[in-house]
């Protein structure tokens, strides 16, 4: 992994603070997802086709997406 390049403080909108996310592998993936049912958790998504693109940012500003939103292409 390469280091992580400074930046002006102003284009964190006044964030904190940076954290990292974990690097997982495919199998990591994998185990995740067979056990998500077992312990209860639940995707929701909404499909937009790419032609519906603009209606998914919008559904989105307005809250309307539960879940998340998926382009199709």
């Amino acid at each position: 992994m390469s280091d992580i390049p400074s930046f002006p403080y102003s284009h964190l909108w006044e964030e904190r603070e940076i954290v990292s996310v974990a690097n997982l592998t495919r199998r990591d993936g994998l185990e995740f997802f067979r056990l998500a049912p077992q312990i209860g958790i639940h995707m929701h998504t909404t499909a937009y086709t790419l032609r519906q693109a603009n209606q998914a940012l919008d559904d989105l500003r307005s809250g309307r997406v539960e879940g998340a939103a998926v382009l199709l292409p």
